[in-house]
This record gives structure tokens, sequence and C-alpha cells, in this order.
């Protein structure tokens, strides 16, 4: 008897996959309801950064003409997703909210696919589904509104924290694993043979698609799974096609940028200063003491060290099988981590967002753990595996989605206040980076609000230049995240007749337009 899922008394193939789907849609909605009621909603709904996808699409619905500064990363991916989610009709914070569910169950889809098919792999349901659900545990315990928290997992919930990233990322080893499980790609029958064309095409498009929208992709799948595919080659040749395949779809992916460079205000080149990585240490560390003091930060630290040394003695005792494909797996979910952040270090970088792989890769050990668990283990009879799908997604629908519609629909009476103001106003306003993103993405016409610096310079970033071409504004947006604004000469704040939002305050120069000065990233 093969170690497979297969059995007399268990539900059908199609029946497991549904099921799977079924759990990981019950995980993805308690995950995205616990992270909306906690400090950390703070990124999913409020976060300046977070505003742009939805900034994309309403600068779209209004008909503006599109001319984006985007830093590195396009967002492609992400954008592409919330338009199909804003076709449901849902307010700003809803479709966002849903958006958080679907990139976890994008994030199980790629797993699935790591865990290997069924007709040759022992429970990879079970495995993808694990790993899952210890990503949605260390989600679940991240509390912190700081986006420069060591706080990884949360960020897959948003839509600009690098999502759809870190879902090719582990789409691309699964890919890579299901190319060396694949019959034709064994050792017995061929040492030489290459993958089929479908598994070659399907991993560089994988990994075009990922460099094109963000070539972190690089540095997190091409360069890791590059090097293990490498190796594995030793004894594997099909290997070193797959890694062709992997660098050629990354090099396609980056000369398909060059007709986007006019979309990107910054290559990221200037984030590298290798002559700072001793900084780069100590802001690191930094990070990593204040999340080990944080509630559940130590349980998680502990816990993501011993995935990761999991993942070590999974890479053994696999490699010891000869079972190459989930080897690949296994030894991604340790040396992904120690390249990124060796390399995050080593260049000197100050993000902790790019040390994604230092959560997510370790917890692909769990993908492999079913089939290194013993052989003889009971198999899920049909009703009691349907009744504990039904169970987990009706419990997680009942008690997950009424706290999570009440966060998406919690009334900010400031934020209406100021969006209320400048409708009423028939007029353009102006605000710095993290004061006026909000507001501007709840207007009906994000037009009405343009984002500027201190010094009434249009601040190009993130955000439609067609913004700037109105050329004067005649109120102001600020709160205590602004800096004091530099005004012309002549000009004081005295001048302004001044209008209380709560947290935020309106500066209106009424028939006294402020000029919008040069452009700056």
């Amino acid at each position: 008897m093969s170690g497979t899922e297969t059995g007399r008394r268990g539900p059908s193939r199609g029946v497991r996959e549904l099921l799977g789907w079924a759990v990981a849609a019950a995980i993805a909605i308690a995950v995205v309801a616990a992270v909306a009621s906690t400090p950390r909603s703070e990124l999913l709904f409020r976060d300046g950064d977070s505003m742009v996808t939805t900034l994309v699409l309403h600068s779209l619905a209004v008909g503006q003409p599109q001319d984006w500064a985007m830093s590195s990363v396009l967002f492609i991916p992400e954008i592409a997703v919330l338009w199909l989610l804003s076709l449901v009709g849902w307010a700003v914070d809803g479709t966002l909210a849903l958006a958080g569910v679907v990139n976890l169950l994008a994030l199980y889809g790629a797993l699935r696919v790591a865990a290997g098919r069924t007709a040759r792999v022992r429970a990879p349901i079970a495995g993808a589904l694990l790993a899952l659900g210890a990503f949605g545990l260390l989600a679940a315990t991240e509390w912190s509104p700081s986006r420069d928290a060591l706080e990884l997992a949360s960020l897959l919930v948003t839509t600009t924290y690098y999502s759809a990233t870190v879902v090719g990322a582990v789409l691309a080893v699964g890919l890579a694993r299901r190319a060396l499980d694949h019959p034709g790609a064994a050792p017995d029958v061929s040492r030489g043979t290459r993958p089929s064309w479908v598994a070659l095409t399907g991993l560089g498009l994988v990994a075009a698609a990922s460099v094109l929208t963000n070539p972190l992709f690089a540095a997190w799948a091409t360069v890791p799974l590059g090097i293990v595919l490498v190796v594995v080659g030793v004894r594997r040749r099909a290997a070193w096609w797959l890694a062709a395949a992997l660098l050629l779809g990354s090099l396609i992916g980056y000369v398909g940028r060059m007709p986007l460079a006019g979309l990107i205000a910054n290559t990221g080149a200037g984030y590298i200063d290798p002559s700072q990585w001793l900084a780069s240490l100590d802001y690191y560390g930094a990070l990593l003491a204040g999340h080990w003091a944080a509630p559940w930060g130590a349980a998680s630290v502990v816990a993501m060290f011993a995935l990761w040394v999991w993942s070590i003695a999974a890479s053994v005792q696999l490699a010891r099988r000869r079972d190459a494909g989930a080897a690949v797996v296994a030894v991604c979910g340790w040396v992904m981590p120690l390249l990124v952040v060796v390399g995050a270090i080593a260049l000197g970088t100050h993000a902790a967002r790019y040390l994604q792989p230092a959560l997510f890769a370790p917890l692909l050990g769990l993908v492999v753990l079913p089939d290194l668990l013993p052989r003889r283990l009971p198999e899920a009879r049909p009703l009691a595996a349907i009744g504990a799908a039904a169970v987990a997604l009706v419990a997680a629908v009942g008690l997950g989605i009424p706290p999570l519609v009440a966060a998406a629909n919690a009334p900010d009476r400031d934020l209406e206040c100021v969006v209320q103001w400048a409708e009423d106003s028939g007029r353009t306003g102006a605000g710095q980076f993290w004061t006026v993103r909000l507001p501007k993405t709840h207007l009906a016409d994000p037009r009405g609000l343009v984002q500027v610096d201190h010094q009434l310079r249009g601040y190009a970033w993130l955000v439609n230049r067609d913004d700037f071409a109105v050329g004067e504004v005649t109120f102001l947006v600020t709160d205590a995240q602004s800096p004091a604004f530099e005004l012309p000469p002549g000009v004081s704040m005295a001048d302004a007749a001044i209008t209380a939002c709560g947290r935020y305050t309106i500066a209106d120069f009424g028939d006294h337009p402020l000029p919008i000065g040069p452009l700056r990233s």
C-alpha cells in the first residue's frame, strides 16, 4: 500500500480537496477577524501605504489620466484581485477585509501545491492546512499598529506589503517539488530526464510575473531556490532545468519592467548600502528585542526557531529517503530565511517587511511533516471529515464574520468629518503623506485632496501625478503626524479659518490659494 491519502473508507479525492478549501476558508476568516479586532487593523484599514491599491482603483473609476509614481513594487496582482473584489460592491474597508481573506486562501493554494500530489504523497492536504493554521496563529498574535514591527505574518492580510510575492515564492517552491515528484524526473527512470515543458513553463511564468511586479522575489525565491535546485541537480539533473527556468523567468520579469520604468519613482537601489551593515544588524536586533517583549512575541520567536530547526531535520530525513521533491520543500524552509536575513543585513537594509521569508519559509517544514509520520495511522472516515470541516467553517462564519463586519464598518467620525467637509467645499485641498491618504481614499473623487510635503511641493510617491495638474489648493488637512507647513511668504496659518475634525484639523485659506511647488518623490 502506498503512503497516500487514498483508501476505501476515506472521502474521494475531490471531496477531500473541497474539505481542505473549506477548512482553509475557515482559518482565513478567523485570522482576518482576529487581526481586524486588534490595533494591527491600522495596517489593514488606515495605513498610508495600504491605501495605494484602492487609490489606483478609485483613480481609474473616475476616469483620471494614469501617471503613477510607484515604488519598485508595482502591486499588479494585488490591484487586479482588489478590482475583482470591488465588484462585490462593498465599501473600502469591507473590500480590504475580503482581500485579506483571499490572500490567505491564495497562500493555502500555494502550500497545497508545495504539499505534493495526493496520488503520490501521504496526507498533503493535512500538511498544507497544518502550515496555514500555524501561519494563522502567528498572525492572530500580532497586535502592534506599527508597520515597522517584526510582526510579519499579519502583513499578508494587507494588499500592499508584498502578499503576491509571498504567495509567488511558496508557489515556486511547490512547482519545483511537483516537477521533481513527476515519474519522468525520477532517478530510476533517467538521470538526465528534463521536466515537462508544462512544469518548466509554469515555474518560469511564476518567476516572470513575480519579478515584474516586485523584484524582491529574486532575493526571496530565485536565489535561494535556485541554489537548492543546483545542489539537487548533482543527483537529479532535472533540477538544473528547473533552476534554468526559474532564472530565465526572473530575467524576463526584469526585462518586462523596462517599459514600465515611467511608473517606478524609486528602483530600490537607494535602499541598499552595504557599508551600513552594522547599523542594519542593530536595527533588526532592536526589532527582534521589541518583538520578544511583546505579548506572545517570545512564544512566536521560539516557535519559528523550532520550525527552522525542524526544517533542517526534515531535510536530512528526506534526503536519506532520496525524496528530492519533498527535500527541496524542506530545505527551502531553512535556506530561504538564512539567506534572506543574512542578505538583508549585508546589504544594509532597514525594513522589517523584507524579512518575511524568515516567517513563512519555515512553515514549509510543516508541509512535509505528514509524510514523515508513521505510516500506520487511522484514515479519516467520510462523515467525520465532512463534519469536522463543516463545523470549522460554520464556527468561523458564526464567530469570525460578526467582529470582522463590525471592524470593517466601525464609524470614524473624524475621517467622516474631513471627507464631508472636503466634498461640500467643492474645492481641492492638500495634506502630507501619512495624514492625507486615508481621507483621500474615502473621497468620491480622490483628486479632491493632493499629497504634498511640508513645503507644499507635490509629493509624487504612491500617487497619481495627474493630481498635481490642479496647480494650487485652498485648504490644508493636518494631524499629529504632520510636520509644520512652510507656507509661501506673507501667508501663515493665522490667515486660515480653522475647522476641527477630531484628530484632523482643516485650515481653509478660502480666496487665497496656495501654489503647489515642484514635484519630489
